[in-house]
């Protein structure tokens, strides 16, 4: 199926189940049940939420069964499931044995899209570790820039079918995309999309480091004209040589040092293009200053050169890239300067949730006091130290596998100053940000970049960001 046909199915009578309630549960089930299908949901939980969006279903006729996500629905035709469920679910067992379809809410979304009777707007699509959400909200500024009607969608908060079945006619959609999401949608063919790095990351869910990969690098199958790749990371350019590819879509590589041909780069403080242009061998078109990526860590400006490489695939002139980084604004808790403070800088950064993510927020910074630690999820931390051993100043631990990043830490960086705080009450925080003030010297950044979850301790990143800030805050307010 090409990128642009869009693919009709006759819901009328047939049976499907969907798995889980939530973001695309609800949205999936009602669109079905809309179009004639009989529709099931399933589900693990059995809580006061969940018996209350089942009451909603269940006025509209769709049969809801709570506390069993486990048992195939007798004579179920397809399969709907929420992106987070697991391969190895008794439900994907059952419905792989009896011959029954696995689609996700991308994969649903894909199918469905022009359902309504309109043009099917193609979709950019990003995936990789650690970046997507900045880059996906950079390309739909950039896209809004150029006068297009678009949004940023899919792994970002806003539902895709949401999208594609709202009143809203989008010109083009800027869609994030998980690992977990690309492994459910088999016939997704998008106009062009980026990989932005391949770190290990949840590979209790796809088994290995290999299955990983190729679910990522699933966003390149039927590119019709670009796949974007990082230069830095060869891994990212492999899937591009094993994707199946639209005839004359080319592989755009993107890189902090200056451009090949058929590449986006950085030269002199400026951001070229060396791949949307006449002639590639000799000519480079300028697009913005590395001063207009907001902020301009290394990591943000290869994120600002994936999104360009994006837009510009897709037709988008020179100026609108400049004036799309110009208006992005980061979202909070990434890389995001709270104060300076007797010439220390405060810095949040505590979606750096993994050890990748991490890596490159240290490496933003010349000397630093690191603020550290929270559920490890598996990481182990011997590389992320070894790679910042010179920039560290001091560390301050805290969290539930606090011990981990210790351990690393008198073995790749013994000479590095270690406060370890044993307590996990609210004013923990405070603490640590007390004890990074006592390292800091004039020049130092003081960062929030855990490396872990935390959940431990908070109910998300968002609040552990928050703690921070609040408690950086109440230091400028005494200093004042």
């Amino acid at each position: 199926m090409g990128s642009q046909e869009v693919s009709t199915v006759d819901w009328q009578g047939k049976r499907v189940t969907v798995a889980g309630l939530g973001v695309s549960g609800l949205p999936a089930a009602r669109a079905l049940h809309e179009r004639g299908a009989l529709v099931t949901v399933v589900n693990d939980g059995d809580d006061a939420r969940a018996r209350t969006q089942a009451a909603e279903l269940e006025a509209l006729g769709i049969t809801v069964r709570l506390g069993d996500g486990a048992t195939l629905p007798p004579s179920t035709e397809l399969v709907v499931t929420a992106p987070g469920w697991q391969p190895d679910k008794p439900l994907f067992l059952a419905a792989a044995e009896a011959g029954v379809p696995v689609w996700g809410d991308v994969e649903l979304a894909w199918r469905l899209r022009g359902d309504n009777g309109r043009k099917a707007a193609p979709w950019l699509a990003v995936t990789g570790t650690n970046g997507k959400t900045t880059t996906v909200r950079m390309l739909a500024s950039i896209l809004e820039a150029a006068g297009l009607r678009t949004a940023a969608v899919g792994n970002i908060g806003v539902s895709l079918l949401d999208a594609v079945l709202g009143e809203t006619e989008y010109d083009v959609l800027a869609v994030e995309l998980s690992s977990y999401q690309l492994h459910w949608a088999p016939s997704l063919r998008a106009h062009s999309a980026a990989v932005l790095n391949l770190a290990p990351d949840h590979l209790d869910w796809h088994g290995s480091m290999e299955a990983y990969a190729a679910d990522k690098g699933r966003v390149y199958e039927g590119n019709t004209v670009a796949c974007v790749y990082n230069v830095s990371d060869p891994a990212t350019e492999d899937l591009v040589r094993e994707a199946d590819v639209e005839e004359g879509c080319r592989a755009i590589g993107f890189t902090l040092g200056a451009p090949g041909p058929s590449q986006l780069g950085v030269v002199d403080g400026i951001l070229v293009d060396r791949a949307f242009v006449a002639n590639r061998q000799k000519q480079a078109q300028e697009l913005a200053e590395v001063s207009d990526v907001n902020p301009s860590a290394p990591h943000n400006i290869a994120n600002a050169l994936a999104a360009a490489a994006l837009a510009r695939a897709f037709g988008v002139e020179p100026a609108a890239v400049r004036d799309g980084l110009r208006a992005f604004r980061p979202d909070a808790h990434r890389i995001e300067h709270v104060a300076d403070i007797g010439e220390v800088a405060y810095v949040d950064d505590s979606k750096a949730t993994n050890t990748h993510a991490t890596e490159a927020s240290l490496a933003a910074y010349d000397s630093i006091v690191w603020i550290a630690g929270g559920l490890a999820k598996g990481a182990t931390f011997d590389e992320l130290v070894t790679g910042a051993a010179k920039r560290l100043r001091g560390v301050v631990l805290m969290g539930a596998d606090r011990a981990l990043i210790h351990e690393a830490l008198t073995r790749h960086a013994p000479e590095v100053p270690v406060v370890d705080l044993e307590r996990t009450d609210t004013g923990a925080m405070s603490e640590a940000v007390a004890r990074a003030a006592e390292l800091a010297r004039p020049g130092d950044t003081v960062l929030l970049a855990p490396a872990c979850a935390s959940m431990d301790m908070f109910t998300n990143y968002n609040k552990r960001g928050e703690a921070f800030a609040d408690a950086v805050r109440a230091r400028a307010d005494e200093s004042a």
